[in-house]
């Protein structure tokens, strides 16, 4: 036997390679995993997220049967079971409120922290719509602040005196009397 060379690999290299393979395998999975909690989660959110902008459109739609506080509900939605709270707060608007609608996954006994929140807004109108005399493609309708002639000007921003570097003051636009394509 002692002629003879031999090949193939020995058990310590076969038991180094698996273990390899074997970690490797291991951080895929790892991954993998993390992967799919991750979009499950997002789905989630997702979810809470629809479940809540619903409620805010829902609270617009019945303007005469909102709480004067606060409500809570619980509702079936994506073949899941979730519950929310709508709260209602003043504003400095008297004809307005803020709306805040919390979600949460579960039934009204489950806890823990909302998986989604969204705020909106309820009341009278401002204004009517298409009624504003800005015309938002021209930047700011602010008009300049007069100079006194003979005023200096400052040389590094080429502005009026007292402002800032790197600041310079908006000049006139003319006025435009229908600024909007639509009619």
């Amino acid at each position: 036997m002692s002629g003879r060379t031999q090949n193939g690999f020995t058990l310590v290299e076969v038991l180094v390679a698996l273990m390899v393979v074997a970690l490797g395998l291991a951080a895929l999975l790892t991954a993998v995993s993390s992967a799919a909690r991750a979009s499950s989660s997002l789905h989630e959110k997702t979810l809470a997220q629809w479940i809540a902008l619903n409620r805010i459109s829902e609270v617009r739609l019945m303007v005469n049967r909102i709480a004067p506080t606060n409500d809570a509900a619980q509702i079936d939605f994506g073949n899941r079971t979730w519950h929310y709270d709508t709260r209602y707060f003043d504003t400095t608007i008297p004809t307005m409120k803020r709306i805040t609608v919390r979600v949460w996954a579960g039934d009204t006994k489950s806890g823990g922290n909302p998986v989604a929140e969204a705020t909106g807004f309820i009341g009278q109108a401002l204004s009517q719509p298409g009624g504003s005399n800005i015309d938002w493609t021209q930047g700011s309708t602010l008009q300049p602040t007069p100079q006194t002639p003979g005023a200096a000007t400052s040389p590094q921003t080429g502005g009026s005196p007292g402002t800032p570097p790197g600041i310079t003051t908006p000049t006139a636009q003319p006025p435009v009397s229908n600024p909007s394509p639509y009619p």
